[in-house]
């Protein structure tokens, strides 16, 4: 027996462990402000212990009716080969068998999820740290001036490392997160002794009272309830890195239980001290570890900041492999994992994102409000598009459907309304960068469907051109790759090269690269090589949304296929096209600037396709959309 094995259940601690760092980072840290937030909007009209118990009532149930029934339970089971996450849900439902109609508004809504969390990817940082480092002006302390300099010195640090990969510091994120949870949970405890007639708060029906007594009150409360359930995208968008079981042991073994005793904690001070509302997080921590808890506070936001960044590289990549942004440079961070990954661009877009967000707004309680209104709107999109899966892949009745989703929709919807109060307040940042985002994406998707329609317009079929191979001018030795995005005509560059060469090779490769609506490819559906006679080839080469393309090692693949090639005496050709509006553009002007823009600063094919630098040749053409 290999001494190296780990046996299953080690195995699956240690996956639970890393769960704990990377999937739990962001709502496990909603105890630095949740309650707080949450008791204040409760507590506008309504003074002491109705409001805290109604309160608290409210975010016990968020946890169990939107995180563990709705994503534990039953959104976890819509894995997509594996993986989770909105793009992997939207693929799911987009291979129902429904109209065009449908299809189109599931791709729509995917867009808007996308755009959706590029907002709450720069919010999170934010009042995540922000909050943390707030503990420093508890009670006027003379370190409060320092709050906003370190907190901007913290966020930009954690963004300059990102190239350097998180292989490393993510080792420690398990263990330090374990220590937060079992902290947080202890000063819980402890409090919760002082007043255990709070334990009553997990009564439905304090929560239900506030909404009889005091309904607008309770109403906007709920944008103040949902921050306590932020991250919760995370537990199914990471099912692929840790699986379906370490993340459920996870939540309800150790994240969960420690959430609660810290909510009800904060909510027995409440009742003995309502005058700690503003700091409530660390009134519970005794004096003498008021500093080494905002030290841990930090460490622990870094974590949950480090996730959702991660976790918008990642979702970068799913975007630029489907279509849906320009390709863009993406750096591989570690040798051995390959959903480690830094996104140059993408990195520098955050960065500058969360300092100009901390310099607005300054505090959690303003960012508090911005917070959530992202999160809400992807929850929506998530409860509907499993709703699809349950119907057509799952086989439930609708009946079934609509009892089960219908119900978490309408608790979706009810947040989501709150949170839409808050627009004016800070509200309008996410949806602001989520419309920025959702334009680009949708500029780019449709830009480039005409784009390539112009250019197949303007080009010759491919079975026509091959009729008169033989009779075109001499044959030279080596091999043509030439990179086309469609194989039933004649790539440009090829009938450049021809006209300018007047030669072609005795071996024309014609590559094209799509991409599959699941996370990875296997090998044996990776490569389709087709012999076209008079010395051409096609060959296909399929990745999956979570894959880097790289045809040099795939065309080293091919020699199974009988597609044998030295890349020393290959060469590969590529059309370098300049776009130009026409008199009368399939789109409106300001689209075809912004998807010329884009286009013009798109990483080149070269590079995005890992091609040997010294072997490629580009030949330009002009192209009028």
């Amino acid at each position: 027996m290999d001494s190296t094995a780990k046996p299953p259940l080690k195995r699956e601690l240690g996956l639970t462990l890393g769960a704990l760092g990377v999937v739990f980072g962001d709502i496990g840290t909603s105890p630095l402000y949740a309650m707080r937030e949450t008791a204040i909007a409760a507590g506008g009209h309504l003074h002491g212990p109705p409001a805290v118990y109604g309160a608290l009532s409210l975010i016990f149930w968020a946890l169990v009716i939107v995180v563990t029934i709705k994503y534990v339970v039953f959104i976890m089971r819509a894995d997509n080969n594996g993986e989770g996450g909105v793009l992997a849900l939207a693929a799911l439902a987009h291979r129902a068998p429904v109209n065009r109609a449908t299809k189109t508004a599931i791709g729509i809504a995917a867009l808007m999820g996308l755009a959706l969390f590029y907002g709450d990817g720069m919010l999170t940082p934010a009042v995540s740290v922000l909050s943390a480092m707030e503990g420093l002006s508890v009670g006027g302390s003379a370190f409060a001036p320092l709050v906003l300099p370190l907190t901007l010195i913290i966020l930009i640090g954690l963004f300059f490392v990102q190239s350097r990969g998180t292989e490393k510091i993510g080792r420690v994120f398990g263990p330090v997160m374990m220590l937060w949870f079992i902290v947080i949970a202890v000063l819980g405890a402890v409090s919760i002794l002082k007043a255990p007639e709070i334990l009553w708060a997990a009564d439905p029906r304090y929560g239900l009272a506030l909404f009889r007594s005091e309904p607008w009150t309770a109403f906007v409360s709920l944008g103040s309830v949902v921050l306590s359930v932020t991250g919760c995208e995370a537990l199914y968008a990471d099912m692929g890195h840790f699986g379906r079981r370490a993340i459920r042991w996870a939540w309800l073994y150790f994240a969960f239980p420690a959430l609660i005793l810290n909510y009800f904690g904060q909510g027995a001070l409440l009742l003995a001290h309502p005058e700690s509302a503003p700091f409530l997080f660390y009134a519970l921590v005794p004096s003498w570890a008021h500093y080494p808890m905002v030290a841990l506070a930090a460490l622990a936001t870094i974590i949950a900041s480090q996730a959702v960044i991660s976790g918008v590289f990642s979702i970068t990549r799913q975007a630029v492999q489907l279509g849906q942004l320009p390709r863009m440079e993406i750096r591989h961070t570690s040798a051995t994992e390959r959903g480690q990954i830094f996104v140059p661009r993408i990195n520098v877009m955050l960065c500058v994102g969360v300092v100009l967000i901390v310099l607005i707004f300054k505090s959690s309680d303003a960012l508090a409000a911005a917070y959530g209104i992202a999160v809400t709107g992807v929850m929506v999109i998530s409860t509907v598009l499993v709703g699809l899966v349950a119907i057509y892949r799952w086989r439930w009745s609708r009946s079934a459907v609509f009892a089960v989703f219908g119900v978490l929709g309408l608790i979706d919807l009810a947040f989501l309304a709150s949170n839409a109060l808050k627009v004016t307040q800070g509200g309008w940042l996410p949806l602001a960068v989520a419309a920025a985002v959702f334009v680009v994406m949708d500029t780019w998707r449709v830009g480039r469907r005409v784009h390539l329609e112009k250019v197949r317009e303007g080009s010759l079929a491919l079975d026509l051109f091959l009729e008169r191979a033989d009779k075109m001018t001499q044959r030279v030795a080596g091999t043509a790759v030439f990179m086309s995005p469609r194989s039933d005509v004649v790539p440009g560059a090829l009938l450049h090269s021809l006209k300018h060469y007047k030669v072609l090779h005795e071996r024309i490769v014609l590559a094209t690269v799509s991409s599959a609506d699941t996370p990875f490819v296997s090998p044996a559906r990776r490569i389709t090589v087709e012999k076209l006679g008079k010395g051409f080839f096609t060959a296909r080469f399929v990745y999956g949304f979570f894959e880097s393309p790289d045809i040099p090692e795939a065309l080293v693949a091919a020699r199974a296929q009988g597609l044998a090639l030295e890349m020393d005496q290959s060469t590969f050709f590529l059309g370098r096209e300049t776009l130009v509006p026409g008199e009368h553009p399939s789109l409106s002007r300001w689209r075809v600037a912004l998807y010329m823009w884009l286009a013009s600063n798109a990483l080149s094919p070269a590079r995005f396709y890992q091609l040997p630098p010294g072997r490629v040749v580009e030949l330009g053409t002009q192209v009028t959309i």
